[in-house]
């Protein structure tokens, strides 16, 4: 008797259509948390999630903005995702409420469980709404940086608690925020390729790169 491979998990979790279990929070949809953990519960019944702490906190202050950690385990596989605190449009909450953790938290969980399969391609792209551009002027992609590694935000959150990592000053943001708008840079690319999620996290170390970088594409419209 021939024996039949077990199908990956992860393909079955992926093929469930989330569409139509989506929220819509401002400009941008979200899987509801309690069906996510519905669907995971029927999928695998001894499924498990642990919020991590921090010292004892379910959540990591820093330079960077606050963040949590949630980690999900399906069929004794262990994945986890990080997340920040963040308000209603994605932008960093430098000083967060209880309900602003919370929130985090769950959202949290829903990517964890995404790194599964479960809502995926909602992060993929496959269901947020087309944001229509004000501007007549194409946003240009990021070129001359390397992709920032894999694990390069926990690696900066770990910095982060040893040290006080020294960030670009106002004026440099000033300047950089200047050029991004000058250049029509697309804003989410370049903070994708430096392994950040806002512009005011930019390490003094990175801004002579992204200054030239920027420079570079103005020259080029030029």
């Amino acid at each position: 008797m021939t024996n039949t491979p077990q199908q990956n998990y992860f393909t079955e979790l992926a093929s469930i259509n989330v569409s139509e279990h989506l929220e819509k929070k401002g400009q941008f949809n979200y899987l509801s948390w309690p069906y996510a953990v519905q669907q995971l519960r029927m999928f695998d019944e001894t499924a498990t999630w642990v919020i991590q702490r921090f010292n004892g906190l379910p959540f990591l202050p820093t330079d960077y903005g606050t963040f949590v950690e949630v980690a999900v385990t399906v069929r004794g596989v262990t994945l986890s995702q990080i997340h920040p605190v963040l308000d209603s449009k994605n932008r960093p909450i430098l000083a967060p409420s209880a309900f602003d953790i919370n929130t985090s938290i769950q959202r949290c969980l829903v990517k964890a469980i995404a790194l599964h399969g479960l809502g995926l391609s909602v992060y993929a792209g496959e269901d947020l709404p087309h944001i229509e551009s004000d501007t007549t002027h194409p946003i240009r992609p990021v070129s001359g940086l390397q992709p920032a590694p894999f694990g390069k935000v926990r690696e900066a959150l770990e910095q982060q608690r040893q040290n006080n990592a020294e960030l670009l000053t106002a004026n440099q943001l000033r300047y950089i925020k200047k050029l991004i708008a000058e250049t029509h840079t697309n804003e989410e690319q370049l903070l994708s390729f430096l392994g950040l999620f806002d512009l005011e996290s930019i390490p003094k170390s990175e801004v002579n790169r992204v200054i030239k970088t920027l420079e570079s594409h103005k020259q080029e419209a030029a």
